[in-house]
């Protein structure tokens, strides 16, 4: 399945959403239809295949998966952002109806392996970041209940992209501002953004085979800085080629049976 059919496909489903959060929905399409592309099976039907995304919240990805088809889906998330709070449960009608399997849970803390499921795909993306415990043992976890030659995507923003080793010097590098750290009770922002570096030693320390790297620049193009747009639309392609420069880096690798 190409880019360009997953599109499609992500596109009648932004369209399910409630009115005023369809146009975010669709401008994250390209994101997420990337991320979709890394998550597909490689050597099983895709209508044979389980995948459990992490941390995915209400976006497009896990109701992607299954309108693509595959047979089928997990969503697991403490589901605590404020937006969740603010749209209600009824947003999981779209979910619902697509037959994704909706877990709500502090899934660092609580583990998946209750659910009792051999899974074909493992994701987790723009989560990792935001978590408070190690998340060693949840891999560890998840990992072993892939099937042999089974995979598993991380997507995380990259720690020292090419715009922040450019602007920190000159004192702006800041992810989150003062009042969204000190005023609300629980943070829930990015507490450590990994590297590359810190991707292969995840890989390493699971003993994954086939491990593959990749950047792309989602956060560059949403920037509110026009400047900044511009310039990740000029270097976008040119970037993807260091990783380590991207300001979005991704882990794609397979469980080794030993």
């Amino acid at each position: 399945m190409t880019i360009q059919e997953i599109e499609q496909k992500l596109k009648q489903v932004a369209a399910e959403y409630p009115a005023n959060m369809v146009a975010h929905q669709m401008e994250d399409i390209p994101r997420t239809a990337f991320n979709i592309s890394l998550a597909l099976p490689a050597s099983k039907p895709l209508d044979q295949s389980v995948i459990c995304d992490i941390g995915g919240g209400i976006g497009l990805f896990s109701v992607g998966c299954a309108a693509i088809g595959f047979g089928q889906v997990l969503l697991v998330d403490d589901f605590g952002d404020q937006v969740n709070r603010k749209v209600g449960e009824s947003i999981f009608d779209i979910h619902h109806r697509h037959g994704v399997k909706v877990v709500a849970r502090d899934v660092v803390a609580e583990g998946v392996s209750d659910l009792n499921v051999r899974l074909d795909v493992v994701t987790c993306f723009d989560s990792m970041e935001h978590w408070h415990r190690s998340p060693k043992a949840l891999l560890h976890s998840l990992v072993s209940m892939l099937n042999p030659n089974g995979r598993l995507v991380l997507g995380v923003p990259n720690c020292v992209n090419l715009r922040k080793r450019l602007t920190v010097p000159f004192g702006r590098g800041k992810w989150t501002s003062m009042k969204d750290w000190y005023e609300p009770e629980i943070f829930r922002s990015h507490v450590r953004e990994p590297d590359v570096e810190d991707l292969l030693y995840i890989a390493d320390d699971l003993k994954l085979k086939n491990v593959q790297i990749y950047g792309r620049n989602w956060l560059g193009y949403q920037s509110k800085n026009k400047l900044m747009r511009q310039f990740t639309g000029l270097a976008d392609t040119l970037l993807r080629l260091r990783p380590s420069l991207c300001s979005n880096i991704y882990l794609v690798g397979e469980r080794q049976v030993l």
